[in-house]
């Protein structure tokens, strides 16, 4: 099971929760892991309602920073973005979000709910169910970064010529072209190297 099968398998074992407080899920949410546009440092998932979707499909991202070992901390993440989806995002953090989240055993401020003591037991059974989250932790900042190209000047050895070219270590290795005045061309040498 990949992690997107077993946060959609776990969508479906809490989907009755939502039947018992009276605010029903949508028939279809998709769930994955990953950034969304806008992502903000400590943003830890993001439910664009039905109206963002050409499909009308709510779709919950969760950050692919949240800790593997943990996989109830998974669940009342994705609990809190379900929330949003079965009130199609139009309650914001207040009113009817608020009744929800709290119902299904959420707590704490409401843009960064926490599982409850209750929540977290009922949470139980399904991280047994489903086993070990199959998730490892991404850490942004470790991330090698591209390195940049570094372009080499070729420059005309005659003094009356201005006429410059730049070109890749790699091709200067190959040869170095004449100018198109007749004279040698040379790398201009620079304190970089």
């Amino acid at each position: 099971m990949n992690r997107e099968q077993w946060l959609l398998e776990a969508v479906e074992l809490m989907r009755p929760w939502f039947e018992e407080v009276k605010k029903p899920l949508p028939e279809t949410v998709r769930v994955s892991m990953g950034y969304s546009k806008g992502h903000r440092k400590n943003t830890l998932a993001v439910c664009y309602n039905s109206h963002s979707s050409e499909d009308k499909v709510h779709q919950v991202f969760l950050s692919p920073e949240l800790p593997p070992d943990d996989p109830s901390r998974v669940l009342d993440v994705l609990l809190h973005e379900l929330v949003h989806a079965a009130d199609d995002g139009v309650s914001g953090h207040t009113g009817e979000f608020k009744r929800v989240a709290q119902e299904l055993g959420l707590e704490g401020k409401m843009t960064a709910t926490v599982a409850s003591e209750s929540l977290k037991q009922k949470l139980a059974p399904i991280v047994d169910k489903l086993g070990e989250f199959p998730h490892a932790k991404l850490d942004p900042s470790k991330r090698i970064k591209p390195q940049k190209t570094y372009m080499l000047k070729i420059i005309c050895t005659d003094p009356g010529c201005d006429y410059l070219l730049r070109t890749t270590k790699k091709h200067a290795e190959k040869g170095i072209p004449t100018c198109f005045c007749g004279s040698d061309m040379e790398l201009e040498i620079t304190d970089e190297g």
